[in-house]
């Protein structure tokens, strides 16, 4: 009975984690338990989260993209009927995504723990408690407590398992569910369980490189005798090899009795290319969370500074950044928000907040933006937090001596003045 109710317990878990196959999921189905339950690599290394999360470069890549898209600030806004926004601080979703998503968590650690389990898991969730329709907080759910089913008619049905007591379902409405990359649209895949030979891979690296520094540096040794040893012999020999090894580490020069020969087998760690391997990995695995190594510390030779790192810089936000935050922005206008105001609401990350550490290109981006009519001077004042003058400052204006844009072709009294010259200059030389 007891193997009966396991297996059964893993065709649910397998069928979850295979629902856009049609056919059901069979103790027998050699091929798909392999690959579902492989969660050992080619390397012999069993990898999970926990055990990925050991290896620096994992670590740096999740914290990287996960604390930056975390510290980005993300604002609700009202559409007006002449295409433009404005900020709708007073609504509710504000205070849900921006101020106080629930009774523990600060915005800044809930999105933290939602995009690093987006990275690991590959899915994440949040249970939405609400008051009537309204949501009113989002409570984190750790992905491998988390259980999917598929229903009669395909949708999603989510199951939750809490510390104590048995599991629960939670309604479909009241899940906050964002996958990261995926296949069929609704269940993100993972990079641990996708990427396992290189995680796997990698923490053997690391094994053999912690095993070649605990002996020493010394390489494995074998000691060659010149006659037959009976089992006490043996037993007496090892217990002398013993004591050879600790000479070793002590610092002290063994004394090799008659006969006694060492040979050194196994690989040298040169040869094996251990500091070579150790890099491919870090490389392997940042191109598996598409963050350029550099970010996470590692360079070589063929590093570039200047242009070429801020070109790359420019890759990382585009490219990595924003398929995080497109997603949950998505996720959250369709999910937190009622129907009725989706026409009018929606929630949207500000990008430009990666400029508030850098002084000098935020200063040319707002100067950018003023002169050519696109901000105002009171618009760039409230982005930086200071209160707005009202008067000119409210005023587009455009870098042709800044005139308002209603004003443009007009002419100048100094345009005037140069046009009267001009004139006078022309007669004056028919005139002669």
């Amino acid at each position: 009975m007891r193997k009966r109710g396991i297996a059964s317990v893993l065709i649910q878990a397998a069928q979850s984690e295979s629902i856009w196959h049609n056919a059901p999921i069979r103790l027998t189905d050699g091929g798909f338990w392999s690959s579902w339950l492989g969660g050992a690599s080619s390397s012999g290394r069993a990898v999970g989260v926990n055990d990925a999360m050991k290896l620096s470069a994992v670590w740096a890549c999740v914290r990287l993209v996960s604390m930056s898209v975390a510290g980005l600030p993300i604002g609700v806004y009202k559409r007006k009927s002449d295409g433009g926004r404005e900020s709708a601080n007073d609504h509710p979703l504000y205070a849900l995504v921006h101020v106080s998503p629930n009774e523990d968590m600060t915005p800044m650690q809930f999105w933290q723990a939602m995009v690093a389990a987006m990275m690991l898991w590959g899915n994440t969730y949040a249970r939405i408690q609400r008051i009537g329709k309204r949501a009113v907080a989002l409570e984190f759910l750790l992905p491998s407590r988390v259980r999917l089913d598929c229903d009669d008619l395909g949708r999603l049905r989510y199951f939750f398992r809490p510390r104590s007591g048995a599991e629960i379902e939670i309604a479909r409405t009241d899940i906050l569910h964002i996958p990261a990359f995926s296949l069929d649209g609704r269940i993100g895949l993972s990079a641990i369980r996708y990427g396992v030979d290189v995680m796997g891979a990698a923490m053997s690296a690391e094994d053999a490189a912690n095993g070649t520094f605990k002996n020493g540096l010394m390489p494995t040794v074998a000691f060659s005798v010149d006659r037959t040893m009976n089992s006490k012999q043996r037993e007496e020999f090892r217990e002398y090899v013993a004591a050879v090894s600790g000479a070793l580490n002590a610092g002290r020069a063994p004394v090799l009795e008659h006969g006694v020969k060492p040979e050194s087998i196994g690989i040298n760690p040169n040869d094996a290319q251990l500091l070579e391997s150790r890099g491919w990995s870090t490389q392997e695995i940042c191109r598996w969370f598409g963050v350029p190594p550099w970010m996470v510390g590692y360079t070589d030779k063929g590093s570039n500074w200047g242009t070429g790192l801020e070109q790359q810089m420019l890759a990382f936000l585009t490219f990595v950044i924003t398929s995080y935050t497109t997603q949950i922005q998505q996720c959250i206008n369709k999910r937190l928000l009622e129907p009725k105001d989706w026409p009018l609401y929606y929630a949207e990350y500000s990008l430009e907040g990666f400029l508030r550490a850098d002084s000098a290109s935020r200063a040319a981006f707002y100067s950018s933006m003023a002169q050519n009519g696109v901000y105002t001077r009171d618009d760039i004042r409230e982005k930086e937090n200071l209160p707005r003058k009202g008067g000119n400052a409210e005023v587009l204006t455009v870098q042709s001596n800044l005139l308002p844009l209603d004003r443009l072709g007009e002419s100048s009294d100094s345009n005037s003045v140069r046009s009267a010259l001009s004139n006078w200059l022309k007669t004056a030389e028919t005139q002669e």
